[in-house]
């Protein structure tokens, strides 16, 4: 009864997010439906405030699952590729427990840095990195051009790289 009313109010917005990471409406449907799994699954032992931002979180981990299995064999320049990409001068990829720990830090240190910028700048940046939207989407989101967003993007970017520099977290 609960995942149906979450389901009838938000599908089109976890559709969304799951679509914009796979491109393929099918995979982007069977995420979704694995979303919901998961999510009664998650629930009692996780109390979500926001059960829309805990199935939308849960949406996107299993769709960029999703995408990371379809392009094993086959690294392209899909759009989470890119993205991902984008944010590597700011953001190292190590995997290990230190780097669990060190990554819940920099979670935090990143919202942090993002409350802290102005409102567009913050939803241009969550646009492209959390949403993975394409650039010429956010362009014609914003009444920008395509242009103007590459630049607002690398500018937040630099400074990110520099916030958390000055914060000590190591690159």
């Amino acid at each position: 009864m609960a995942i149906s009313a979450i389901a009838a109010k938000y599908q089109k917005y976890f559709i969304t997010v799951s679509y914009n990471i796979l491109q393929n409406s099918q995979d982007a449907e069977e995420c979704v439906n694995d979303a919901y799994l998961k999510t009664w699954d998650s629930i009692p032992p996780s109390k979500p405030s926001r059960l829309a931002a805990f199935t939308g979180k849960i949406t996107r981990n299993i769709s960029i699952d999703c995408y990371k299995r379809k392009h094993a064999d086959k690294r392209g320049k899909g759009i989470v590729d890119i993205a991902l990409s984008e944010l590597e001068e700011c953001i190292s990829a190590e995997s290990d427990v230190e780097a669990d720990i060190e990554r819940e830090l920099l979670y935090e240190k990143i919202n942090d840095f993002l409350g802290g910028l102005p409102k567009r700048q913050r939803m241009i940046f969550v646009c492209r990195y959390w949403y993975l939207n394409r650039i010429s989407e956010i362009a014609n989101d914003f009444g920008i051009s395509e242009s103007n967003v590459k630049t607002i993007l690398f500018r937040i970017r630099r400074k990110l790289g520099e916030y958390l520099k000055q914060e000590g977290i190591g690159l």
